[in-house]
């Protein structure tokens, strides 16, 4: 089996379904930067290690797998789609934000802004929390041109780039630098 099919050559690619769009569509940006978020994830999963928030971020990376699917189907096929396969559905939104709950009770966040990097997991866990912001945007901007855009996708987006932020500042321990020297 070769990976290469060559119908992208001419700067398309195709949708979930049929169809074919412009590599530039927006698209093709939408689930493209879920792909780099889901990608900065695997590196803080691989740098977390074996435990609980190794398990979370693999299920934070299939859940993207979900949006984007849902992002890049054929918008007259949508009816083809499956609640949490395909399809973003409000339950996925409620378990984030309850993952969120739990973790601000467990370690409240800090009460300044503070410079990533106090080790490798929550580094990379800010990393994709930026991709995750980015393809929020890309979505509202896929949306903004007429595009279809589930609104779960979207407040999916926006959660678990909150989701990342605490769970960043879980992997750091509370050694971080504030944003401001003292």
């Amino acid at each position: 089996m070769r990976i290469y099919t060559k119908t992208g050559d001419d700067g398309t690619t195709g949708l979930l379904y049929g169809g074919r769009i412009s590599k530039a569509d927006p698209a093709a940006e939408a689930y493209g930067s879920i792909d780099e978020a889901v990608a900065a994830l695997g590196l803080a999963r691989a740098l977390a290690g074996p435990g609980d928030l190794h398990d979370l971020i693999l299920r934070l990376q299939r859940e993207l797998f979900v949006v984007a699917a849902d992002l890049a189907t054929n918008p007259d096929e949508r009816a083809r789609l499956t609640a949490g396969v395909s399809l973003t559905t409000p339950g996925m939104v409620e378990a984030l934000e309850a993952l969120i709950d739990a973790q601000v009770a467990a370690r409240p966040l800090p009460e300044e802004f503070i410079v990533p990097g106090a080790n490798p997991a929550s580094a990379a866990l800010d990393l994709a929390r930026t991709l995750a912001r980015r393809a929020e945007r890309r979505t509202v901007e896929l949306r903004e041109s007429g595009g279809t855009v589930n609104p779960d996708a979207l407040q999916y987006l926006n959660r678990l780039s909150d989701t990342l932020f605490v769970l960043a500042r879980q992997a750091a321990g509370g050694d971080e630098a504030p944003s401001r020297g003292r």
